[in-house]
């Protein structure tokens, strides 16, 4: 474990103003959010406010809000958010160096709108490549020494047999004492075991197992009768 806890102080926020109307940021800022496995999965529909805290966590571990490696230094004039502003962390004992020390902080910030010219800034040549391909280089030649690695929806470019490589990635890179914050909406890659799952919704933050989650109950009833959602959609 990089971190044990983030947090953040916001003084007086407007409870009408973005992002502090956001159920999971307004836990955020009463209660932190404690991390329990080497690997985090926040899981929730669009707009539930997942990749607003996995951005603001990875700001404020001081990657770039663009996407990229904690060797660059905002290279491009997007600025942090106003929560990534604030976010604070509690070291876990291996971690304690990374944050004291920016020259010894490890680590990346994969998101899916951005990756291409991330990858492209990583020297990764995304374009020799297809996007899927530029997603699991990075995996491969980035995600390979202990620090904190976060990921917004690193599925939307992967097939089912790329996701169950990610995975070994994850699984070696925790084994060799990295830490990784996902947020996804992928039951494949939430079935890993030992992984902690935080479901985000209009209710905030909730832990819960994997085989109780709501998109794994969707895609259960949609496997089994496609037509008992299509016919509500289709023609």
């Amino acid at each position: 474990m990089i971190v044990e806890r983030a947090y953040a102080h916001v003084y007086d926020p407007d409870p009408d103003a973005w992002p502090w109307t956001v159920p999971c940021v307004r836990q955020f800022l009463a209660e932190g959010l404690r991390f329990r496995a080497p690997v985090t999965f926040l899981v929730g529909e669009n707009g539930s406010g997942k990749s607003t805290l996995v951005e603001a966590l990875a700001e404020g571990f001081g990657l770039d809000s663009y996407g990229g490696s904690a060797d660059w230094k905002y290279a491009t004039s997007r600025g942090k958010s106003v929560l990534g502003e604030r976010v604070r962390f509690d070291a876990a004992p291996r971690g304690r160096r990374m944050i004291g020390s920016r020259a010894a902080r490890k680590g990346f910030f994969l998101r899916a709108e951005t990756a291409l010219d991330a990858l492209e800034r990583e020297c990764l040549d995304p374009d020799s490549r297809s996007h899927g391909e530029g997603f699991l280089a990075a995996f491969r030649e980035k995600f390979v020494v202990p620090g904190l690695y976060v990921l917004d929806e690193p599925e939307a470019a992967l097939s089912f047999s790329s996701c169950l490589e990610l995975l070994g990635h994850i699984d070696q890179l925790v084994a060799s004492g990295g830490q990784v914050v996902c947020a996804t909406h992928s039951p494949l890659l939430t079935a890993l075991p030992g992984a902690d799952i935080v479901q985000v919704g209009a209710g905030g933050m909730d832990r819960v197992r994997w085989a109780d989650l709501e998109l794994v109950d969707h895609w259960r009833r949609y496997l089994a009768d496609p037509q008992a959602y299509l016919r509500h959609i289709v023609g």
